[in-house]
């Protein structure tokens, strides 16, 4: 069998990976020697666990190689390999600690680094194929059951990293005119100043997805919706919900009343996870206008002007 061919990883993956070596994103320096190696590291993975590849997940992921396997018995499942910058092992201590609550299910929590066995779901299923109203209580729903104490002694980072260097680069591609950063001042300087309002007084702290969206929302077996694909952090909900707000942003600007359901969102997603409503604006706010400059700064230039032109709104 040809590893290279069986295991090619699919162009969202090369895409993703080129965007974060061009944009100096940490640990980005890695990813050309994990990709040479991803052939071989997967043909390892499968011969050590005896499963039988059915095909490489594709489009997949922006962070990892999904590929859809049965067990020796088998039983479906999913092996996921993914990059040091990817931070597999957080990925793999939030997953056991939620246990398949809310969460797909890790089947080996002690399995080799960088590698995760997962519970198969329905790959090509997520909250995103439901109506718009739908999507966002069942997705909201699943969301609110990651929400948990985070374990004694966790190695996972908090918001205030994570968005402090989010800040740092934010404040770079202003100050070298990067992409469409000069243009976003105005929001950048909104964004920062949200950022260090909300950092100011946090409330009380739980074990956040850190990347949750319609489409990390997967059909399942045992449940109806699992989450999947999570990057945690520890920090306060509203940080989590943010990113739900935008989902379907290029629906949101070509709707003449983009700016009002923004808000409308805001308000009832808020209500419905008990969340402070302002808090969970200002997240919406950096978490946009973070992702916008980020575009930009990586050469996704009509993907920046919908995030800044939707951070305008909030």
């Amino acid at each position: 069998m040809d590893s290279r061919k069986v295991f090619e990883p699919p162009q969202r993956l090369l895409r993703a990976l080129g965007e974060n070596r061009r944009s100096g994103s940490e640990g980005a320096d890695g990813t050309d020697a994990w990709l040479e190696k991803l052939p071989g590291l997967a043909q390892q993975a499968v011969e050590q666990r005896e499963l039988a590849v059915e095909r490489v997940q594709a489009p997949g992921g922006r962070s990892s190689l999904v590929v859809l396997v049965r067990q020796a018995d088998a039983t479906p499942a999913v092996l996921k390999l993914a990059p040091e910058r990817a931070r597999p092992e957080s990925e793999r201590a939030a997953l056991a600690h939620w246990d398949g609550l809310g969460a797909v299910r890790l089947l080996d929590p002690g399995d080799a680094h960088g590698v995760l066995l997962l519970e198969r779901l329905h790959p090509d299923v997520s909250v995103r194929t439901l109506p718009e109203a739908k999507a966002l209580l069942e997705a909201a729903g699943t969301l609110r059951r990651l929400w948990v104490e985070p374990p004694a002694g966790h190695v996972f980072e908090s918001v205030r990293e994570r968005t402090g260097r989010q800040a740092d680069a934010m404040r770079a591609a202003v100050a070298d005119r990067s992409g469409n950063a000069a243009e976003a001042g105005a929001l950048v300087d909104a964004a920062l100043a949200a950022r260090d309002a909300l950092l100011a007084q946090p409330p009380e702290a739980r074990l956040l997805h850190g990347t949750f969206r319609q489409s990390k929302v997967l059909a399942g077996e045992r449940m109806p919706w699992l989450a999947v694909g999570p990057d945690p952090v520890v920090g306060e909900c509203a940080f989590d919900l943010a990113r739900l707000v935008r989902d379907r942003v290029e629906d949101l600007i070509a709707s003449p009343s983009g700016a009002s359901i923004t808000r409308r969102r805001i308000k009832r997603l808020a209500e419905s996870l008990e969340v402070d409503q302002e808090r969970l604006r200002g997240w919406t706010l950096f978490r946009a206008v973070e992702s916008g400059v980020r575009a930009g700064r990586v050469g996704r230039p009509r993907d920046a002007e919908l995030l800044l032109e939707f951070a305008a709104w909030v």
